[in-house]
């Protein structure tokens, strides 16, 4: 759910329209595909689809696969039949210059997404994709479920609709140069964006724009709008590099604050000495709006702003307040009495470890901050009888509707832009610098470009939920009869929208319906990939009012990765090989593949220096597998270091194989650093770290210079299975795998080397 990272096309990404959206009629009609022309003139096509637009035998190559059975619906399925009423209320635009304009409703941080989607659209238009604009779509309210970005459902949920959207706007273009033309459609071919006819003839789509969006509709058969056949693409399924590359690497790419709203101050926060602290009293107000360049001084929920006509004056203001602060929500609590309240609140194991040969452990994970590089930041310029807001969103109706609520405002009255955002892992599906931007500029009554430094952000932000994780494999005669899981963790906060989600569509969901929301998405997302017998799997919460939030691979990255360390145990134990065993105990060909891929090209088993050693992993979610094997160096056991990693990757169809790539290797690095590294320390109600040179992410000297990652071809009628989340569990498992090899230890406590080594800053 937490998103790994990308890309926004050429046209932009911070959107400063009007918000007007084009939508199409609502009803389509049997066996018919619509398509609804507005705003000439240009040709703009809205697309719904009946559900008979595709003949049965050929419908996989229109439209997703039926749902799985409810025994393996998983998290993304849910979300896809959720979404599915508005899936087709996309928008595609061709200009006269023959360029392609796609507002995506979704939210690129980094993972690649606009660059994949504009990859299905040249597909079906059969366009150069140097000719494609994608544009993230502003908050659109009537699309109800389907504008949150997370649970790698993005092109799970878009393949379909994206690729029928282009194929119907093909058609158009080609049923245009028929008519101008007086010919049959089908005798006419696409080209590089110029439709072909008889006798040499040639139109561009820039050419045909004017007439194609004209007022004249018709109905296009299911037929001449039916989407490629995957075995004829020759873009998508092809490695192709991302198209906001060169404007991310020579500073042009616009984030939140790159933009340029006129009127818009800076403005920064005072912020609480511990997690949800309340203003009390302001004991100097006076002495800072005094302070060169500063213009204004508000109380918030969250804090005291300070805004100032630049950010060091905004800087300086705020930490010149004296302030008197309210009690937080976790005054006194530190990570021993956290980690005591976790293993107390642990499901107890079920079978009695007297009956059988039995295999225990227990785990410990610290709390991680997401730090994404792009710290929070929000602008908003807030009138008496609107309100506009720009930020990086990936759950963009929630805040909509939720900053509609607190200025008191009808839904029509806010406009929310989402602006592609510098890295999220799960920080951005909650809202909370854009609302409180939206407080700051009602209150100073003026536009507000609000910035979270990067105390603030690793301090007060949203973080991964510290777990505690109690493992049983019973064993008899070389089998494992049966596999339990317990797992306690600090309650997730899914306020976010996935949590409405799955409130309005709980009948979907393959749990039990006295299944607690926390529960029913940690029963569809983790799942034992082996044939362990009796296999259970529990989570209990315990709800401390921290500031939590999904954090990429959410349940998974912690669970399975444990999972991983038993199964290697098991193994051991059983005295058999770590990929021997695994290949005994997975449950399907495909698995066993990417597992075999990795061991053949990484050399398991291949002889190495002491202090040093192999590792491996596995993981299967959202219809995706892959498996991970790394090599490290821990001779040095409080500086180890991973220097070589090859991971195998099944996602079904690959859209962009380069852009998996990237995926599993950021997941990869995730999973090095909370691994060995990275985490925060909670203390008397606060994280003790408040920079990277305390957060020990892992920088490149920690990072492989040999990485291999091998994307396994699509199969027949195969689709797009999710990616954004898949890297994490597994090489979380290599890593720990190596260093317990390595060192002749078993690490029950994440990170492994966890020290204080820093002065805190001042709270």
């Amino acid at each position: 759910m937490a998103g790994a990272d990308g890309e926004a096309g050429q046209a932009g990404a911070h959107a400063h329209g009007s918000g007007q959206r084009e939508t199409g009629p609502s009803g389509p009609g049997r066996r018919t595909f619509l398509t609804y022309l507005v705003a000439a003139p240009t040709l703009a096509v809205a697309t719904s689809v009946g559900t008979e637009a595709a003949a049965p035998a050929e419908a996989h190559a229109a439209v997703p696969s039926p749902p799985a059975p409810a025994d393996v619906l998983d998290l993304g399925d849910v979300l896809i039949l959720a979404g599915k009423p508005t899936a087709d209320m996309l928008v595609l635009k061709i200009d006269e210059e023959g360029t392609v304009h796609f507002r995506l409703p979704r939210e690129e941080v980094g993972q690649g997404l606009t660059t994949a989607v504009a990859m299905l659209v040249a597909e079906e238009l059969d366009v150069p994709l140097e000719k494609v604009r994608v544009r993230l779509d502003d908050a659109r309210p009537e699309l109800l479920w389907n504008q949150l970005t997370g649970s790698s459902n993005s092109i799970r949920s878009l393949y379909g609709p994206v690729r029928q959207t282009a194929a119907a706007a093909r058609a158009r273009m080609v049923a245009t140069a028929a008519r101008k033309w007086d010919v049959e459609p089908g005798g006419l071919s696409v080209r590089e964006g110029v439709v072909v006819g008889p006798g040499g003839r040639r139109a561009s789509y820039g050419s045909l724009a004017k007439a194609a969006g004209g007022e004249r509709t018709e109905e296009l058969s299911a037929e001449k709008t039916r989407p490629k056949a995957e075995s004829d693409h020759s873009l998508v399924g092809s490695p192709t590099s991302r198209i906001d590359a060169r404007a991310i690497v020579t500073g042009q790419q616009q984030y939140t604050l790159d933009l340029d709203v006129p009127g818009a101050k800076p403005a920064m926060v005072r912020r609480p000495p511990t997690l949800g602290g309340t203003v009390e009293r302001v004991h100097n107000e006076a002495a800072v709006r005094g302070m060169p360049g500063v213009l204004d001084v508000v109380v918030v929920e969250t804090g005291v702003a300070v805004v100032a006509e630049t950010f060091g004056q905004a800087l300086d203001g705020k930490e010149a307040l004296e302030v008197s602060w309210g009690k937080g929500t976790v005054d006194g609590l530190s990570d021993d009495e956290i980690r005591r309240k976790l293993r107390a609140a642990t499901p107890p194991l079920a079978v009695p470890p007297v009956l059988t040969e039995h295999t225990d452990a227990e785990f410990d994970f610290a709390f991680v901050s997401h730090a994404p590089l792009e710290s929070n930041a929000a602008v908003a310029d807030v009138r008496e009888d609107r309100a506009t807001v720009w930020s990086g969103l990936k759950s963009p109706i929630v805040a909509l509707q939720t900053i509609a609520a607190e200025l008191g405002l009808p839904q029509e009255k806010v406009t929310v832009h989402v602006v592609q955002g510098g890295g999220s892992f799960g920080r951005r599906l909650f809202f909370d610098a854009a609302l409180e931007a939206a407080r700051i500029s009602k209150k100073s009554r003026r536009p507000v470009r609000l910035m979270w430094s990067r105390i603030d952000d690793m301090r007060h932000g949203r973080m991964r939920p510290a777990t505690h994780h109690k493992i049983r494999a019973t064993h008899s005669l070389g089998n494992v009869v049966s596999f339990e899981h317990r797992v306690a963790a600090v309650e997730t906060d899914f306020r976010h929208g996935l949590g409405e989600i799955l409130t309005a569509n709980a009948a979907k969901l393959p749990v039990a319906g006295n299944a607690t929301l926390a529960q029913s998405l940690f029963l569809t997302t983790v799942k034992s990939p082996y044939d362990f017998g009796v296999t259970t799997q529990l989570l209990d919460e315990v709800p401390l009012k921290m500031p939590t939030a999904s954090w990429r691979s959410v349940y998974s990255a912690n669970t399975r990765g444990a999972e991983e360390m038993v199964v290697d145990e098991l193994a051991a134990k059983l005295d058999k090989d770590p990929v021997a065993f695994r290949h005994e105990f997975l449950k399907n060909a495909r698995q066993r593949a990417v597992l075999h891929k990795v061991a053949e090209e990484g050399e398991w088993g291949r002889e190495m220096p002491k202090g040093c050693a192999q590792g491996v992993g596995f993981h299967e979610e959202y219809k995706s597998r892959t498996a991970c094997l790394v090599e490290i160096d821990a001779r040095d056991p409080k500086k180890p270091r991973v220097t070589k990693a090859v991971i195998a990757v099944d996602v079904g169809r690959p859209v962009n194989p380069r852009g998996l790539e990237a995926q599993m290797l950021g997941g990869l690095t995730d999973a090095i650093s909370t691994t060995l590294s990275a985490g925060l320390h909670i203390d008397d109600g606060l994280p003790l770290e408040g920079s990277y040179s305390q957060f020990h992410y892992a920088r490149q000297a920690d990072s492989p210079r040999d990485v291999r990652v091998h994307v396994m071809p699509a199969e027949e009628g195969a689709e797009p299975g999710g990616a954004g989340e898949l890297g994490v569990p597994a090489a979380v498992g290599a890593v720990a795998n190596a260093y317990a090899r390595a060192t002749g230890t078993r690490p029950r406590s994440f990170p492994v080397n966890f020290d204080v080594d820093f002065d805190p800053f001042p709270r």
